[in-house]
């Protein structure tokens, strides 16, 4: 036994190896699709990333079944197997992200419900950046004298084949940014003495990023620098030195970051010194590393439920779905998304053309309006955790997902993601100036999502929510579709007496069918919401806008959303 033990742990250690080579082989051409505008190119390389995953695992399944034969599914031997592998990978610096990929592995095997702590790595009351005590890779710039001078030092150090357009109108512009945003710091114009950034440079859609922080005598601040590649070079297209900011750059509303990374966990420590607040999970997540951040977020919420045993779980505050049953743990920010067994009419969908939008999510820029939704399988909670109400829905209109196991609920298919404030609701708890914004910004999240080649579908205020840092975020993805895929129309105009006095629509309407000027009429906002709404963004109820801008898609690609308010920006050029 101990010899196929070692054997099956030394083929689960080279699986997850050649994993991680091919995974910064993807991840390093980032470089040159930057320097060449090659936006298409990295989402491809985006999707082959997510999916290599699987297909490793795939293949060190196959090696495992063949050199383990009947004894494939040996408990004994797997617990030999787990002792081995954990002693092999005991002293490398992201050995947690090793025991993901044995975790798969075995769950795989045996068809785990739950987790199997016999067989498993669980570990749940280990904060997983603790052992990480070797620094990520940085540079350091003392500042002397002139701050426009460090930030030319700054961009020298990152050198890529695109020479930069304007480095010294770049540091002084970034000087100025610095001076006028920390003018507040004990009155210095220069608080600061030094600037760290980290060596890898990280990138996603059209930009490049330094990130890093800026360090005073007392304090720190975030400061990352992006790069855009304009018609003339590079420029500094943003300076980031807002902590919201920052953390919507790495939120969970953004796509993955291609950051070539010598070790994973050290970075994340980095970043979590930027970000206090960010959860461990989401920091992995964005940073590629999804399957580790389901696992860290498995092992949080795993900890808040075991110290919350007469807590439990209730529907989520909203509208009740059509097609998601939702419910969630009042302490904890997290939902849980079910497909339920029968649809409400008018919904028409099957439940794997659900399962394809929430694909779609999850391969395609979600230009900050799109909440990240990651899918479990077997999840196991105790049955008696549940209301009355939510266990009785559960069990009568999720069967095809929900089984009862002793005291335990089983979901064998679970989208969890962040929750969020119901717009329709949080429009009625905030003052009104507060609404205006909110109506506001849901009007450019629409926009937003339109020029990166997505149609919500359901613009219904229900269907969005808020975030802490006041964003419209869209998160109801059954009626998503692309742009390109929709057929925006007029509305016909009625002909006679009868077809205006018709109930509902008197003219044929395809399944892509969409008629941009019906949307203010089902929005439920009061007037002077609708006419704010009309006044900034009432292109998006216009079908010739939506026509233009599908074109505009087709001839050439999916427009820019900057990760980043206006207001970061320095004005140098356009990308």
């Amino acid at each position: 036994m101990s010899d196929a033990s070692r054997t099956a742990a030394q083929t689960i250690r080279e699986g997850f190896e050649h994993y991680h080579a091919r995974f910064s082989d993807i991840t390093r051409r980032a470089r040159t699709r930057f320097q060449q505008h090659d936006v298409a190119g990295l989402r491809c390389d985006l999707v082959e990333r997510i999916d290599l995953y699987d297909e490793c695992i795939a293949a060190t399944d196959a090696r495992l079944r063949e050199t383990l034969g009947e004894r494939a599914r040996d408990r004994a031997l797997w617990q030999a197997i787990r002792a081995d592998f954990a002693n092999g990978v005991s002293g490398l610096l992201d050995q947690e992200l090793f025991k993901t990929y044995y975790n798969t592995l075995t769950r795989r095997f045996f068809g785990t419900r739950g987790v199997d702590r016999a067989i498993e790595f669980v570990a749940t009351d280990l904060e997983p950046t603790d052992r990480i005590v070797h620094p990520v890779a940085r540079h350091n710039y003392a500042i002397h004298g002139n701050l426009a001078d460090v930030f030319v030092r700054v961009l020298a150090g990152y050198a890529f084949d695109v020479p930069y357009a304007h480095p010294q109108r770049c540091a002084e512009r970034m000087a100025d940014a610095v001076a006028q945003r920390f003018a507040h710091w004990d009155g210095d114009v220069q608080p600061f003495v030094a600037i760290e950034l980290l060596e890898t440079v990280f990138y996603r859609e059209q930009r490049a990023y330094l990130v890093g922080r800026a360090l005073g005598e007392f304090r720190h601040t975030p400061l990352t620098i992006a790069l855009a590649n304009g018609p003339d070079g590079l420029h500094v297209d943003a300076l980031i030195t807002d902590r919201d900011h920052l953390a919507q750059l790495f939120g969970f509303t953004r796509s993955y970051f291609f950051a070539d990374l010598p070790t994973v966990g050290s970075a994340v420590v980095f970043l979590r010194a930027l970000l206090p607040k960010k959860p461990v999970d989401e920091l992995y997540t964005v940073l590629g590393r999804a399957k580790q951040g389901k696992t860290e977020r498995y092992r949080a919420f795993s900890r808040h439920l075991e110290s919350r045993p007469d807590e439990g779980f209730i529907h989520a505050e909203g509208e009740r779905g059509m097609v998601m049953l939702v419910f969630t743990l009042p302490s904890w920010p997290l939902v849980f998304k079910l497909i339920r067994d029968r649809f409400a009419y008018p919904k028409e969908m099957a439940r794997e053309e659900v399962m394809e939008k929430y694909r779609i999510v999850s391969r395609h820029d979600r230009a900050g309006r799109l909440v990240d939704a990651q899918l479990f399988r077997h999840l196991r909670f105790p049955r008696k955790q549940f209301e009355p109400a939510l266990l009785a829905e559960l069990l009568e209109g999720c069967r095809e997902t929900v089984t009862e196991d002793g005291d335990d609920l089983v979901f064998s298919l679970c989208y969890v993601e962040r929750r969020l404030r119901p717009l329709n609701l949080y429009l009625k708890e905030v003052p009104k100036v507060d609404a205006l914004r909110a109506v506001l910004d849901y009007g450019q999240a629409i926009k937003d999502l339109a020029r990166s080649g997505i149609f919500p579908g359901d613009l219904l205020l229900k269907n969005f929510g808020v975030t802490r840092n006041r964003r419209a975020i869209f998160y109801d993805y059954d009626e998503l579709c692309l742009v390109t895929d929709c057929r925006f129309r007029r509305l016909p105009q009625a002909q006679n007496e009868e077809e205006e006095m018709h109930h509902g629509a008197w003219y044929h309407v395809d399944a892509n069918d969409v008629f941009p000027e019906q949307f203010p009429r089902f929005l439920g906002l009061s007037p002077p919401q609708l006419e704010a709404l009309l006044a900034a963004h009432g292109e998006i109820f216009d079908v010739g806008w939506w026509l233009e801008l599908k074109r505009s898609i087709q001839r050439d690609g999916v427009a820019d959303v900057p990760p980043y308010p206006e207001a970061a920006r320095l004005g140098i050029g356009s990308p």
